[in-house]
Parts: structure tokens; C-alpha cells; sequence
């Protein structure tokens, strides 16, 4: 049976208080020992791709060491939060409150100003993923993203409903290994911190 495993990790943090989506904001990559423990976590043959946004980019330059690197891909990027972008939930629960709570308390349809709906998101990133599997079958990937995209793969693996997917952590720097075979998914660990 021929599997392909995939470790997620979630870029460096950026320290923004804010909702951060689709804004190029860069990574504090200055942990080099968390780093350096992330990268010898990963096995040395895999292949690594990332976000196209340069937290996700440069968190995979940290790590890459001598794997192969495949480009960056734009359908990995973060959710795209349109007109909340950058803003603070408080500042948008003041405008739009029953907006920003359905978002996020039961995400599905809803979708923030000229930004994209979760269902959106997942069936973007899905299709993102579906490519990678169909070309390197049977290989380890790593792919360096964000948050929303690595639950629409936790979501998808563990076939939970798009509020069961909210409730898991996803930390910076954290790796979530899940396989992909002829039968399906297997998860192994979530929010992994080596």
C-alpha cells in the first residue's frame, strides 16, 4: 500500500494582534534552537513546499537543510479574511457582531467582507493538497503554512465538522503528521512541538 505522509508545520510567529490572512507579514524566526529541533524532527528525505506568503516561505528556508524544495504555492496561503484583515476581533464584533461570531462559531458559508468563507478555504487548500498527493505519491512532504490551512487537512482526515476542526490548537512551529493511503487518512499527532 502506497502512502504519502504529511508534516505540517505552521510558519514562525509574527506577533500581530490582529487577524492575519493574506498580509505579507514576516515570521520572528529568532528561536534558532526551536528551529534547529523542528528541522531534526523532520525526515531528512522529504520534500518541502510552502505558503507563498514569507512567513511561511522563510520558516521553510529555516528548516529546509539539504531536502529538495518544491516552489511556493499561492492555495496554500492563509485564510483571506478581506475587509477584517489586520483588524482586531473586538474592533469587527463592534461593527458586525453577528457576522464575526457566526464566522467563527459556526464556520461553514459565512464569509467576512470580500474575504473567502471556510468552506472556501478548504475547498482551496483541498485541492492544493489533492495536486501534491497525485504528484508525489509515496513520498514524506512537508509543507510549511498557517492555521487555517493545516485544520481544513485535520478536519478533513479525522472527517469532523468545521467547529469540531476549531477546537484544535495550532501552535507556531508546531508539526501535524497525518498520512494519506489508498483507504483513506490516518492522523498521528496534532500540534506537534519537538
Amino acid at each position: 500500500m502506497t502512502t504519502t505522509r504529511l508534516h505540517m508545520v505552521r510558519h514562525g510567529p509574527t506577533h500581530a494582534k490582529s487577524m492575519v490572512g493574506w498580509s505579507d507579514l514576516p515570521a520572528d524566526l529568532s528561536d534558532t534552537a526551536a528551529i534547529a529541533r523542528l528541522s531534526d524532527h523532520l525526515p531528512e528525505s522529504a520534500i518541502v513546499i510552502s505558503s507563498d506568503l514569507s512567513r511561511a516561505a522563510d520558516t521553510a528556508s529555516a528548516i529546509q537543510g539539504s531536502r529538495t524544495r518544491l516552489p511556493h504555492h499561492p492555495d496554500l496561503r492563509e485564510i483571506n479574511f478581506g475587509d477584517w484583515e489586520l483588524r482586531r476581533f473586538a474592533e469587527i464584533d463592534a461593527e458586525d457582531p453577528a457576522r464575526i461570531r457566526a464566522y467563527w462559531e459556526t464556520p461553514g458559508d459565512v464569509r467576512p467582507p470580500n474575504g473567502e468563507s471556510w468552506n472556501e478555504v478548504c475547498a482551496r487548500v483541498d485541492a492544493a493538497i489533492d495536486t501534491l498527493l497525485a504528484s508525489h505519491t509515496g513520498h514524506d512532504l512537508i509543507i510549511v503554512a498557517h492555521f487555517g490551512v493545516i485544520l481544513t487537512q485535520v478536519q478533513r482526515a479525522l472527517r469532523l465538522d468545521a467547529e469540531q476542526a476549531f477546537g484544535h490548537k495550532i501552535d507556531n512551529l508546531s508539526v501535524t503528521e497525518l498520512t494519506h493511503h489508498p483507504k483513506g487518512w490516518d492522523v498521528h499527532r496534532i500540534n506537534h512541538l519537538p
